[in-house]
């Protein structure tokens, strides 16, 4: 099999796990997400399933600290690889996060969240002056959002890769997040 040829019968394999994934009915999602980032002259596009926890932490005044897990599919393109311009880079990224978020008791309204969880590239990610030495990265990010009466979930987060200084150069990247959830 040529490169390419590979990478697309990875992604279709992934995406085909992650969609059954959902649909399994013992353990179906509680929420599917889409996300669109910009940061560092790379544009992301996420595709991701939630599971939430059952646990609430700090109940008091009908709010609590809640979460859920966060399994996500991703594109990235870079446009300055190697700080070149116009030198594409397009990364795949799977990633898992576990996510804490403070939230009404019948979560609805607005919350605030962070996460940090484990991510895996394709490529290692080389874009605008910015070098990972590895395909592993954290990817930790803080937000706020809204959950409206009718399931729908908007947010916006700043959200931060990095190898956690496992090898250097280490010189992460930030990315600005929008996210619309759809909850079931």
């Amino acid at each position: 099999m040529t490169l390419p040829l590979k990478q697309i019968a990875i992604k279709a394999l992934c995406a085909s796990i992650a969609i059954l994934g959902v649909q399994t009915s013992s353990q179906a999602a509680d929420s599917v997400s889409v996300e669109a980032a910009t940061g560092n002259k790379t544009q992301m596009v996420r595709l991701g399933a939630q599971w939430n926890w059952a646990d609430k932490w700090w109940q008091s005044n009908n709010t609590h600290i809640g979460g859920y897990w966060d399994l996500t599919l991703a594109q990235w393109r870079g446009t300055q690889y190697r700080n070149q311009p116009d030198n594409i880079q397009n990364i795949t990224d799977i990633g898992i996060t576990p996510v804490f978020r403070f939230q009404r008791d019948n979560k609805i309204g607005p919350y605030a969240e962070a996460g940090i969880g484990a991510h895996l590239l394709s490529h290692v990610y080389d874009n605008n002056g910015r070098a990972f030495s590895t395909a592993f990265q954290f990817g930790d990010h803080i937000g706020i959002g809204y959950v409206f009466a009718n399931k729908i979930d908007l947010g916006l987060k700043i959200q931060h890769f990095s190898n956690g200084g496992i090898k250097h150069p280490n010189s992460g990247a930030n990315f600005a997040v929008l996210s619309a959830k759809l909850i079931f």
